[in-house]
Protein backbone atom coordinates (compact mmCIF):
# COMPACT_ATOMS: atom_id res chain seq x y z
CA UNK A 1 0.00 0.00 0.00
CA UNK A 2 1.28 3.45 -0.90
CA UNK A 3 1.76 6.14 1.68
CA UNK A 4 -1.08 8.60 2.05
CA UNK A 5 -0.03 12.12 1.09
CA UNK A 6 -1.49 15.27 2.52
CA UNK A 7 -3.03 17.70 0.04
CA UNK A 8 -1.82 21.17 1.12
CA UNK A 9 -4.53 23.00 -0.86
CA UNK A 10 -8.09 22.21 -1.81
CA UNK A 11 -8.99 21.47 -5.43
CA UNK A 12 -10.88 24.79 -5.56
CA UNK A 13 -7.85 26.78 -4.40
CA UNK A 14 -5.65 24.89 -6.87
CA UNK A 15 -8.05 25.73 -9.71
CA UNK A 16 -8.24 29.43 -8.75
CA UNK A 17 -4.46 29.68 -8.43
CA UNK A 18 -3.98 27.91 -11.74
CA UNK A 19 -6.31 30.43 -13.42
CA UNK A 20 -4.24 33.31 -11.99
CA UNK A 21 -1.02 31.72 -13.17
CA UNK A 22 -2.47 31.23 -16.66
CA UNK A 23 -3.31 34.95 -16.79
CA UNK A 24 0.27 35.96 -15.94
CA UNK A 25 2.02 33.24 -17.96
CA UNK A 26 2.16 35.37 -21.12
CA UNK A 27 5.35 37.50 -21.28
CA UNK A 28 3.48 40.62 -22.41
CA UNK A 29 0.88 40.35 -19.64
CA UNK A 30 3.54 39.70 -17.02
CA UNK A 31 5.49 42.72 -18.24
CA UNK A 32 2.33 44.85 -18.15
CA UNK A 33 1.66 43.77 -14.57
CA UNK A 34 5.17 44.69 -13.47
CA UNK A 35 4.77 48.06 -15.19
CA UNK A 36 1.54 48.67 -13.28
CA UNK A 37 3.16 47.45 -10.07
CA UNK A 38 5.82 50.15 -10.37
CA UNK A 39 3.49 52.87 -11.68
CA UNK A 40 2.53 55.64 -9.28
CA UNK A 41 -0.62 56.42 -11.23
CA UNK A 42 -2.88 54.60 -13.70
CA UNK A 43 -1.34 53.84 -17.09
CA UNK A 44 -3.12 54.70 -20.33
CA UNK A 45 -3.73 51.95 -22.87
CA UNK A 46 -2.05 54.21 -25.44
CA UNK A 47 1.18 54.10 -23.40
CA UNK A 48 1.17 50.31 -23.45
CA UNK A 49 0.51 50.32 -27.20
CA UNK A 50 3.53 52.58 -27.80
CA UNK A 51 5.82 50.77 -25.35
CA UNK A 52 5.17 47.25 -26.64
CA UNK A 53 4.90 48.08 -30.33
CA UNK A 54 1.76 45.98 -30.50
CA UNK A 55 -1.58 46.94 -32.00
CA UNK A 56 -4.21 48.48 -29.77
CA UNK A 57 -6.53 45.45 -30.19
CA UNK A 58 -3.71 43.12 -29.07
CA UNK A 59 -2.98 45.25 -26.00
CA UNK A 60 -6.71 45.40 -25.21
CA UNK A 61 -6.90 41.61 -25.55
CA UNK A 62 -4.12 41.18 -22.97
CA UNK A 63 -5.70 43.71 -20.62
CA UNK A 64 -9.04 41.96 -20.99
CA UNK A 65 -7.50 38.71 -19.80
CA UNK A 66 -5.92 40.48 -16.82
CA UNK A 67 -9.25 42.16 -15.98
CA UNK A 68 -11.16 38.87 -16.15
CA UNK A 69 -8.57 37.35 -13.81
CA UNK A 70 -9.22 40.20 -11.36
CA UNK A 71 -5.65 41.51 -11.56
CA UNK A 72 -6.27 44.97 -13.02
CA UNK A 73 -8.99 47.58 -12.85
CA UNK A 74 -9.75 50.23 -15.44
CA UNK A 75 -11.48 53.56 -15.82
CA UNK A 76 -12.26 55.51 -18.94
CA UNK A 77 -11.24 59.14 -19.31
CA UNK A 78 -12.34 60.65 -22.60
CA UNK A 79 -11.48 58.18 -25.33
CA UNK A 80 -8.71 56.47 -23.34
CA UNK A 81 -8.81 53.70 -20.77
CA UNK A 82 -6.43 53.84 -17.81
CA UNK A 83 -5.32 50.73 -15.91
CA UNK A 84 -4.01 50.03 -12.43
CA UNK A 85 -3.50 46.92 -10.35
CA UNK A 86 -6.66 45.63 -8.74
CA UNK A 87 -7.16 46.13 -5.04
CA UNK A 88 -6.87 43.92 -3.24
CA UNK A 89 -4.37 42.10 -5.41
CA UNK A 90 -4.21 38.34 -4.73
CA UNK A 91 -1.35 37.73 -2.28
CA UNK A 92 0.37 35.18 -4.52
CA UNK A 93 0.49 37.63 -7.43
CA UNK A 94 1.72 40.45 -5.20
CA UNK A 95 4.55 38.24 -3.90
CA UNK A 96 5.39 37.21 -7.48
CA UNK A 97 5.54 40.84 -8.69
CA UNK A 98 7.64 41.90 -5.70
CA UNK A 99 10.13 39.11 -6.44
CA UNK A 100 10.32 39.94 -10.15
CA UNK A 101 10.76 43.68 -9.60
CA UNK A 102 13.38 43.08 -6.88
CA UNK A 103 15.55 41.02 -9.25
CA UNK A 104 18.18 43.08 -11.08
CA UNK A 105 17.65 43.05 -14.84
CA UNK A 106 20.16 40.93 -16.70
Amino acid sequence: MCCQVEMPITPNVARETSDLLKAVSDPTRLSMLTTLYRARQPVCICDFTAAYELSQPTISHHMGKLRRAGLVSAHKKGIWVYYRLAEPLPRAIKVLLEAIVAEPSA
